[in-house]
């Protein structure tokens, strides 16, 4: 299964790409959505601003979506994934893919008043907290799994979270709609459990198979 990983320069690819190559697909790495051809799957990466997704045009938000309504399986991954929602606050003027209802909000912002001191951006391992919705990335997992996190904005705790993570807040950590999947921790970085959800990414597209 050949699973095109989005370049948009916001972040090393290496770890996605091993991961991937890991969890039994063919990763290739693509600059533009015209590279998508042929592949299986996209992989939409990413770390820092919400500003780095300004790369993502409205031509590349065309094909992508074009691709998904024919099937082919999404993954956002960090940032990737809050650019599947209509946008952020901490780029007010972007869109998003525009996928699941809602925009991206600073983690925190309700806990001003906290006493004691949250820090900011969240980085490091997190419990997953499934909601009980059905989860092609999730079900048959053991609860309380963790994953590994680095980010100061989240998506809201919507419709399509099938798993939430608190730090100060409790916002969507795992979303999924029909073939279209995100995680707002780094999979690649979470060992054993990051790898399964991978792979079970992979199946997804394997059963699928469409190609772009």
């Amino acid at each position: 299964m050949i699973v095109a990983i989005v370049d948009y320069r916001a972040g090393n690819l290496s770890s996605v790409v091993k991961a991937l190559a890991a969890a039994g697909a063919t990763p290739k790495v693509v600059t533009r959505t015209g590279g998508l051809t042929g592949a299986h799957a996209i992989v939409v990466p990413g770390v820092g601003h919400f500003d780095a997704t300004r790369v993502l045009d409205d031509d590349d938000r065309r094909v992508i979506d074009g691709h998904v309504q024919a099937g082919v399986p999404l993954l956002g991954i960090c940032l990737g994934m809050q650019w599947l929602f209509e946008g952020s606050d901490e780029a007010p003027s972007l869109r998003g893919l525009g996928v699941f209802a809602g925009r991206c909000t600073r983690i925190g912002r309700e806990d001003e008043k906290r006493t004691e001191v949250l820090k900011i951006p969240h980085v490091g391992w997190n419990t997953l907290e499934a909601t009980g919705r059905p989860s092609r990335l999730l079900d048959g997992l053991p609860a309380g799994v963790t994953a590994y996190f680095t980010h100061s904005y989240a998506a809201p705790d919507g419709e399509g979270a099938v798993a939430r993570t608190t730090h100060g807040t409790t916002f969507a950590s795992v979303v999924e709609r029909a073939r279209v999947f995100g995680t707002q921790f780094h999979p690649e970085k979470s060992g054993a459990v990051g790898l399964e959800m991978l792979r079970r990414f992979v199946e997804v597209a394997r059963e699928a198979n469409v190609q772009c």
